[in-house]
């Protein structure tokens, strides 16, 4: 892991430019992370949202190898800030985030796309009242001939693990929440796995629910603009994979499914 500077406490020294600050509560009850590079142009609306979800929440932006003052302007704004000097991507950095966090519940969203509070609540809404994960209901570009190979392995997991009903549903999607009982179970280290966190979540019986629509796809205009393969199409597979393999790892190449009748002695 890069060394991070030292993290940085909000105050309420006006942003210039900016005619709003935000007050990092001391004892949060929702603590939202940003993981943020070279997102100067978006990071203050986005705090503003994140700062609204309740009445005491902590911002955590993680700026993670910016270089166009994303980090100073969030700390202007009143976020509490965790610098490294080299890009993390945005799991690291939502894994980061979460290791820092003091609220009871921890939202996550990025700093590239600027999501409305009230899109932010039903999921601190849900994990208030039990939930333990509470997912983006987005699932992608499932209407097309060919399927997106990113939307056939988060079916793929969530059936593979018996949650066939969450469908494309997944931790790799913003924005999410979750308990600080979860993020502890999980290990904030795995969180940097996005689906192999789902996978353990899933595995030690934590309660992971879809529960709030928000079509992110349409909403960030860097996916609206890329054309052909997406970039991070093969990495998202292959975490995925990596998922897949840790459950098999522990729940066994059934995933802890039942034979049955049938008797695999027979064709030894």
């Amino acid at each position: 892991m890069p060394r991070r500077s030292i993290v940085s406490r909000g105050h309420r020294t006006k942003a210039r430019g900016y005619p709003f600050t935000i007050r990092n509560a001391e004892f949060p009850k929702v603590s939202v992370i940003i993981p943020a590079m070279n997102e100067r142009k978006t990071i203050a609306a986005v705090i503003r949202q994140a700062s609204q979800v309740h009445p005491e929440t902590e911002v955590i932006v993680v700026a993670n190898g910016s270089t166009d003052g994303t980090a100073e302007l969030a700390q202007r704004i009143g976020a509490r800030v965790i610098r490294f000097a080299r890009p993390l991507g945005h799991d690291v950095g939502r894994s980061v985030g979460a290791r820092e966090a003091k609220g009871d519940i921890l939202l996550f969203t990025d700093a590239d796309i600027v999501i409305p509070a009230r899109d932010f609540i039903p999921l601190t809404k849900a994990v208030e009242g039990g939930v333990d994960v509470a997912l983006n209901k987005y699932l992608g570009p499932t209407g097309k001939q060919h399927v997106h190979s990113v939307v056939l392995a988060k079916h793929s997991l969530n059936i593979f693990v018996a949650h066939p009903g969450l469908q494309g549903a997944s931790l790799t999607t913003i924005p999410h929440a979750m308990s600080r009982k979860a993020r502890d179970l999980i290990g904030s280290d795995n969180l940097a796995v996005p689906p192999k966190a789902q996978a353990i979540a899933i595995f030690n019986g934590l309660n992971v629910r879809g529960i709030h629509y928000v079509d992110v796809g349409r909403r960030n205009p860097r996916r609206g603009r890329t054309k052909g393969n997406d970039p991070l199409e093969k990495l998202i597979v292959g975490d995925h994979l990596e998922a897949l393999d840790w459950f098999i790892s522990k729940a066994g190449a059934r995933g802890n499914r039942l034979d049955f009748t049938r008797n695999r002695e027979i064709v030894r």
